[in-house]
């Protein structure tokens, strides 16, 4: 039997989980431990998980860390203030496209411009899926939620490219098919000492692929698999083969800016000393 050592990093107790057969939440789930697992300095002991609400955000509650399952769009203000208060241990954010997007969007966007040191990974199916199927700010054009019988007449965020423009050091991509991608991504991004931002692509059957007749989950990742282009072939792709459906996956910006702790920090030096 292959060893399964990641499974240390799961509350037993807690499992099975409640998510829909078929989901991609636990593929995720799965590959970010993987990734703190082979990361070297990340610890259960020094390591953080913060969730907002949402199905994806239902994950700090398996995973055998300290936890934090917070109010709705505030899993990166909540975070901030763990990493600000103990800048020393490892602050993972899990947040879905609606949490952080839409209720959670100000902070999102905040949290980017600030440079926080978070890892901040982002499940996107699409949909609210908890809460009712709803369209959300990642709904493509003419999908329909039950918020949009008739399919969604909203201009879809880019998050990636959102999250790029207001000021993160680290944007990727990657989907629940491509796992061992995913994996190396998640870790790269608990390289980088600033706002680290991942979206993972998930398969929604229930409330989105079955309302959008994309078939069984099987078919909803094979989707993934023949739409997703590695970013080195994508930029070499000419306008007319990106079709609507393609999208790339990779690392799309890295860079090097103080870290919001950093900065907080040395203010609070700066107001010590004049104190004195």
């Amino acid at each position: 039997m292959t060893e399964r050592s990641y499974e240390k990093f799961f509350r037993q107790n807690r499992l099975p989980h409640l998510w829909c057969p078929g989901c991609g939440n636990g593929i995720v789930m799965k590959a970010i431990v993987q990734a703190i697992e082979k990361h070297e300095g990340y610890t259960q002991d020094n390591t953080v998980i913060v969730s907002g609400i949402g199905c994806s955000s239902r994950a700090s509650g398996y995973m055998d860390f300290d936890t934090l399952h917070t109010a709705h769009g505030r899993a990166i203000p909540f975070a901030t203030g763990i990493k600000l208060a103990r800048p020393e241990l490892n602050v993972i954010v899990i947040t879905g496209d609606g949490d952080c997007t839409a209720i959670g969007g100000n902070h999102f966007i905040h949290g980017c411009r600030r440079n926080v040191d978070l890892t901040v990974i982002m499940f996107n199916n699409n949909i609210y899926g908890m809460t009712g199927g709803q369209a959300s700010p990642t709904t493509p054009l003419g999908k329909k939620a039950t918020t949009a019988p008739y399919g969604s007449v909203d201009r879809t965020f880019d998050s990636c490219k959102l999250a790029e423009a207001a000021g993160a050091t680290f944007v990727a991509r990657s989907t629940a098919f491509h796992v061992q991608h995913l994996v190396k991504t998640i870790d790269e991004a608990l390289d980088n000492h600033g706002f680290s931002f991942i979206e993972a692509l998930v398969q929604c059957p229930t409330a989105y692929g079955r309302r959008n007749k994309m078939g069984d989950p099987a078919k909803m990742m094979e989707w993934m698999r023949d739409n997703a282009v590695m970013k080195t072939a994508w930029d070499k792709l000419p306008d007319e083969k990106k079709s609507e459906e393609k999208f790339p996956i990779g690392v799309f910006y890295k860079a090097e800016a103080q870290p919001y702790d950093a900065a907080y920090h040395h203010v609070i030096e700066i107001a010590g000393g004049a104190a004195q």
